[in-house]
């Protein structure tokens, strides 16, 4: 299948509904879909390619090397919370395959979210790498607090394709992609409601790790932390669901 090139999916990023002034954490509307996207790491449905998407990500840590944009768009059912990223990466790597491993390790992206404003120290986070390994983990207590183990998030379907090649740094890669569906009754424990109601807002972020050769560390809403850390859900964006459905 050919693939959108990333100048495209870019010049989306300039185009998004995103809001951000200031300290204002960004604000991202998420439309919903009448038909399920099929899972396959494409994305060539009119569902995403309709969706906004959130904007560029930034690099509140930057030092050194090669900012490799990401695009990426979400869209929800009554089942699932529908989550696409298309990642510029010249080098695209990853060797972890296993659930729970440590994937940050690898070229890796990342949803975190706290589903209830009212408790915005309660989270959760869903690492994702290119081999479509996870990990998860449930912050009952916030970031300073050990998290229980025995949460995983269940139902996860992942895919991936990698315009490249995976693991040689010989030769130079275009981009990959990762599309997920998260079953949102994952996070009933925490939610107001599952599914959510039109207007609902969660907190959100996320994150990208640029893995072995290009190790940058980027976000959709951008943390003030000295050292990096996406465990900061006071810096998490806003994302509002709409019943507004998505074009198709």
């Amino acid at each position: 299948m050919k693939t959108l090139g990333f100048k495209i999916a870019v010049f989306g990023l300039l185009s998004s509904t995103v809001l951000y002034a200031g300290d204002k954490p960004p604000q991202y509307t998420i439309l919903k879909v009448k038909t399920a996207p099929k899972i396959d790491g494409r994305l060539d449905e009119w569902s995403w390619k309709n969706a906004p998407s959130v904007g560029a990500f930034h690099f509140p840590w930057y030092k050194q090397g090669v900012k490799e944009q990401t695009d990426a768009r979400m869209l929800w059912d009554d089942k699932n919370l529908y989550v696409s990223f298309r990642c510029q990466d010249a080098h695209v790597w990853a060797v972890h395959t296993r659930h729970d491993e440590p994937v940050y390790e690898d070229d890796c992206v990342e949803v975190f979210t706290s589903p209830n404003p009212d408790h915005p120290e309660k989270y959760f986070n869903i690492e994702m790498n290119v081999r479509r390994a996870w990990l998860d983990r449930y912050h009952p207590e916030g970031p300073d607090k050990k998290p229980p183990t025995n949460w995983n998030a269940m139902g996860m379907n992942i895919a991936t394709t990698v315009q490249g090649t995976l693991n040689n740094d010989n030769d130079r890669d275009r981009s990959w992609i990762l599309e997920a569906a998260i079953p949102l009754v994952n996070f009933a424990r925490v939610a107001k409601h599952t599914p959510p109601h039109s207007g609902d807002v969660w907190h959100l972020n996320l994150n990208r790790l640029g893995g072995k050769t290009n190790p940058q560390f980027s976000q959709w809403s951008p943390g003030k932390t000295k050292e990096p850390q996406f465990h900061a859900p006071q810096y998490f964006g806003r994302v509002v669901f709409e019943t507004r459905p998505v074009k198709q």
